[in-house]
């Protein structure tokens, strides 16, 4: 998969190079870019911004330096998409995530100040797909933070990315649909809290049993919205 990011903090992608997804692309399985939207200015000051028209507070990022960095990225046979991280947008969840790591290519339009002018949007609608996406109900200071997120997100889908393939299931919002069960780990006894006996017990179906339980349990009690009424 490629995924590009425009931005005009290119340095916050560096963690990117992290961990496995550092390894997804150093072997070829992801292919990132972080572009600088200021390289597509003409001006001395690469000035990215200016006043709204009919007022407001803040500024807003001109449309100039978006359409000539998009019309670098965006693919000629119209098979990207644009991600656009907005508070304005549809909330991101695993299931987005998986849609979208089926995808070829995806461009993160990273905004700043107030937002991007609208007509990026609507020309970039002619040459791809476009999503506004947000992360939730709350305001960051600009697209960065929430396009490092979705890019873990759906880059940790792509095949080859996980090394076991089986955590993708049994995880948080994973197939079932549930919120993962309590883990534990050596030693047995900490601090006079104890690891459940039945995970000690050597029976697989019993752990099996009370691992969906446990599952069930806490979704229902954190987020009782991602249960299914039969």
């Amino acid at each position: 998969m490629r995924i590009d990011a425009i931005t005009i903090f290119v340095d916050y992608f560096n963690s990117l190079e992290l961990s496995l997804l550092g390894k997804a692309r150093s072997t070829g399985i992801l292919d990132f870019q972080a572009i600088d939207l200021r390289d597509f200015t003409n001006d001395k000051h690469r000035t990215v911004d200016d006043s709204p028209y009919g007022g407001g507070a803040g500024m807003l990022m001109k449309p100039e330096p978006w359409g000539d960095a998009l019309d670098q990225v965006l693919a000629a046979d119209g098979s990207s998409t644009l991600i656009v991280p907005s508070p304005a947008g549809e909330v991101f969840n695993q299931a987005m995530a998986k849609e979208l790591a089926a995808k070829s290519h995806l461009v993160f339009a990273c905004g700043r100040y107030e937002g991007i002018d609208q007509r990026v949007f609507d020309y970039a609608a002619t040459k791809a797909e476009v999503r506004l996406i947000s992360l939730g109900d709350y305001v960051l200071n600009g697209g960065e933070v929430a396009a490092i997120a979705m890019i873990e997100a759906i880059a940790r889908l792509i095949p080859g990315v996980i090394g076991n393939a089986e955590s993708l299931v049994e995880e948080s919002h994973g197939e079932a649909g549930l919120l993962e069960y309590p883990s534990y780990t050596k030693p047995a006894s900490w601090r006079g809290f104890d690891v459940p006996d039945v995970l000690t017990s050597g029976n697989h179906a019993a752990i099996a049993k009370w691992r969906h339980e446990q599952s069930v349990e806490r979704t229902k009690r954190v987020r009782p919205d991602l249960l299914t009424e039969d």
